[in-house]
């Protein structure tokens, strides 16, 4: 294969890759941004032996990256895309028979591993970019593992990295590891800080201003949206025809994303506003200034939303580094830093991989469709947490895409096949219900494609602009649209009929937990059934709507704000929702009273309620549990015995270890529902809830045989020489400790021990004032050394009562000392 003849620092290491990759079948490469992996690598492997049965994948992160990325080895070869370099992307795909590399975004790998685990006619998948660790990366990693271990021994796996630290990658592949270490050019860098009380946007612009007087060269300004590169691009109108602005991020067209990253004609300078969609994999001619804000937009899981919203946070050293060294790329450079240097060494030193906080919907039902049931099963590099997993579950159930056995159901299966997140595919599939497939997924591709078609809250009026969007990118997004609604519903027409005013009940059936009603007396404020409240402006039309589908938000936990929505009529939220009516117990400690109404409600969304006399058994026992789990067990009578036996068990867990459960008072409360609601059949309070059964109630959270050993190891009271039994204190910081007045230890001649005598008693000895006196874990010794000091206080302080030169020999008594005659 024809190559250009242009050195680039990756040609030091292409002939040990391609020895590498003979003889093993994973290989890890880190090269730094610019030393060229991404285009001469894959070409260098197509003619290796290995790589003649069959494609090499190249994954890409995003769409831009993989057009880039094709157009570039394309040219090298002096063919067009679709030649044999081919690309496939979402609104762009271009391969033919003779395409040997397929340049593909990760998510489209996903598609491709699900629907054949074979891959076959695939002899390689390169990840590039895997730094980034996107969620999409780590699942398409941990899929290709699988079918490699289990039936493809012969397919190559190559990770590329532009970070030299591989944080452990090469030793979780078992792999080798290649470095290049790039031939970047320096790179002055100047900490200039940023006033926090100015808009960001401000500062930037003036960060600009200042570079262009100073340096020479087109400019890379790293900031973290769209919103912001717009109102930065405004504060820039000011300058001359010589100055081109070029703002880059996903939602633009290829045809502007490309005239961003092109060089700028001559004589002439570019300022490119880039979100990190420019950090790494593109090469952006011309630019030798980088001005980075520091910042970074991520997903975040919301669990009260079961979904991921976008936070603004810090970005990471490693992020930082690699957009300075985009200014030394191709000459010496500079980079303008809006922070203080000090604070660079208070930056994560790496971005946080996306499965570890983002929505794992598509991932747990895609990982259904693999067969997989249980992520610890698979290998990862980090494990999708285990509760974000759970709510995943819960939400893909209550869809209907997953059976209570893990597996996916027919209706899941047609949810998989849509190459949509799940949620707008249940909600493009639920639409055939009420026969609006298409306006679904019109919608759809409204949520999919951010900024497409205005600004607009209101769903029917960004669907009346999408209609007659004359755009490239609109009008691959009403194909894309129109492909979605006829794979959902192969029948439907080609131009089928879109009315906008249903597009509140259409977006309903893919959110049904994001169905609102309008607060009272709180124009443009909402509550969600999932409980959530979200707004919108007071002056937008949609804030005087009662009821809301909302399909898209935005914004932090406190201030959550709607971005799509559309009406919807009460009667059909309370079809879709559904409506749900039942009876609900409130426990009131301060009264001891059980009160108790009959709400209709969906979701967190409450409908009506009436009082009621008496509550329903099950909703009495609700109450009173609710009650329980807020305030625990200081509502019943039974409080101190239970926190005496749950002290008892945390001792033997001290002592014999996990056998025994820890801090048992946990247990207690959490479990509640186990051992505390057969005790509150028919009640209406915690009145009959005595020591004795709650204590046999509690032990059937235990193993018998620890319950049989239980009283043997750590009895609850111990025997005095009088024959009297008093309470052992476990809870007590001086170990299980017995106090009783000190003439009831008078004939104890041998210490008493517990737990198998590992542990000595702790004699706490009272005055006849019920005072402590003394205390002592080995009474023998204290018989002869501190009693006797006791001794010489008490018998003038209480003469009546016997003080014995001799304690162990003398008899035990519980009052005064008897009277000789």
């Amino acid at each position: 294969m024809t190559q250009s003849s242009l050195s680039l620092p990756i040609d030091d290491v292409i002939d040990n890759i391609k020895t590498s990759l003979r003889t093993h079948s994973r290989l890890v490469l880190a090269a730094p941004p610019g030393a060229g992996k991404t285009t001469r690598v894959p070409l260098a492997l197509l003619d290796e032996d290995w790589a003649k049965s069959g494609k090499i994948l190249v994954l890409e992160p995003r769409r831009i990256a993989a057009r880039a990325a094709a157009t570039r080895m394309a040219q090298t070869l002096g063919e067009r895309v679709g030649d044999t370099i081919g690309l496939r992307a979402r609104l762009d795909v271009r391969t033919s028979k003779s395409t040997r590399i397929e340049v593909i975004t990760e998510g489209i790998f996903t598609r491709m591993i699900l629907d054949d685990p074979e891959l076959s006619g695939i002899s390689a998948v390169i990840f590039d970019e895997f730094h980034e660790r996107s969620l999409d990366a780590d699942l398409g990693l941990a899929l290709a593992l699988e079918a490699q271990e289990a039936l493809r021994e012969d397919l190559r796996i190559l990770p590329m990295s532009a970070t030299l630290d591989t944080q452990g990658l090469p030793a979780f592949l078992n792999a080798p590891l290649i470095q290049s270490d790039g031939r970047a050019h320096p790179v002055t860098t100047h900490y200039i800080g940023r006033n926090q009380n100015a808009r960001l946007e401000d500062e930037v612009a003036s960060a600009i201003n200042h570079a262009l007087k100073e340096e020479t060269g087109s400019l890379l300004v790293f900031l973290p949206g769209a919103m912001e590169i717009k109102r930065t691009a405004e504060r820039l109108d000011h300058l001359g025809d010589n100055i081109l602005i070029a703002p880059l991020f996903g939602g633009l067209t290829p045809q502007e994303q490309d005239a961003a990253i092109s060089p700028p004609p001559a004589g002439k300078r570019k300022i490119v506003l880039a979100t990190d969609i420019a950090e790494s994999s593109l090469t952006i001619e011309g630019v030798r200034i980088v001005i980075d804000a520091g910042l970074a937009r991520v997903p975040r899981y919301d669990a009260s939303l079961n979904a991921s919203r976008l936070d603004t946070i810090r970005a990471s050293r490693a992020n930082a580094d690699q957009r300075r060294g985009r200014a030394g790329r191709t000459e010496p450079g500079v980079c303008y830093r809006l922070w203080h240097e000090a604070e660079t060494r208070g930056l994560p030193a790496f971005p946080a991989p996306e499965i570890t906080n983002s929505d794992l919907t598509s991932l747990v039902l895609d990982l259904a469709r693999w067969g997989t049931h249980d992520p610890s099963s698979m290998r990862w590099l980090d494990a999708p947490p285990q509760g974000v997993w759970n709510a995943s579950l819960a939400l893909l159930q209550n869809l209907g895409a997953i059976n209570e056995k893990g597996q996916p159901t027919p209706f899941g299966l047609k949810l998989s096949d849509l190459p949509l997140p799940p949620r707008l595919a249940a909600m493009v599939l639920g639409a055939d219900k009420i026969e609006t497939i298409p306006l679904a997924a019109h919608i759809a591709a409204l949520i999919s494609e951010r900024g497409l078609s205005g600004k607009s809250i209101d769903a029917r009026e960004r669907l009346a602009r999408f209609s007659v969007d004359k755009s490239g990118r609109a009008r691959a997004m009403r194909d894309m649209a129109n492909r979605w609604a006829r794979t959902a519903k192969p029948a439907l027409k080609n131009n089928p009929y879109l009315n906008r005013e249903e597009a509140g009940v259409t977006i309903a059936q893919g959110f049904p937990d994001r169905i609102a009603k309008a607060r009272p007396g709180k124009v443009g404020e909402f509550l969600m059934a999932n409980g959530r409240a979200a707004q919108v402006d007071t002056t937008d039309p949609l804030s005087r709507e009662a009821w809301l589908a909302i399909a898209d938000i935005t914004g932090g936990a406190a201030t959550l704000r709607i971005t799509l929505a559309a009406p919807i009529s009460e009667a059909e939220a309370r079809d879709i929702g559904p409506e749900i009516t039942e009876d609900i117990a409130s426990f009131d400690a301060k009264l001891n009273r059980l009160t108790a109404r009959r709400v209709t409600r969906i979701g967190a969304i409450t409908l009506s309620q009436t009082p009621l006399a008496k509550p329903s058994g099950k909703a009495a026992i609700k109450g009173l549990l609710d009650a329980f789990e807020k305030d625990g067990t200081k509502l019943l009578p039974a409080h101190d015995a239970i926190a005496s036996f749950s002290a008892r068990i945390n001792f033997l867990h001290t002592q014999f270890g996990s056998i025994w459960p820890e801090n048992f008072a946990n247990t207690i409360h959490t479990r509640a529902k186990d051992w505390l609601a057969p005790l509150l059949e028919n009640a209406r309070d915690f009145s009959n809830i005595t020591d004795a059964k709650a204590i046999a109630a509690i032990k059937t959270l235990l193993d018998w045989q620890l319950i049989s050993e239980m009283e043997n190891l750590a009895p609850s009271h111990w025997t005095t020489p009088t024959d009297r039994n008093v309470s052992i204190v476990y809870d007590s910081e001086k170990g299980p400790t017995v106090s009783v007045k000190a003439q009831e230890f008078f004939g104890l001649s041998q210490h008493p021990h517990i737990a198998n005598g590992r542990v000595p008693l702790t004699l706490e000895m009272l005055s006849p004032a019920q005072r402590p006196i003394a205390m002592t874990k080995d009474i023998v010794a204290f018989w002869t050394g501190g009693y006797q000091d006791m001794r010489k206080d008490m018998r003038g302080r209480y003469p009546k009562h016997d003080w014995p030169e001799n304690p162990a020999n003398a008899k035990p008594q519980r009052g005064v000392k008897k009277r000789s005659h």
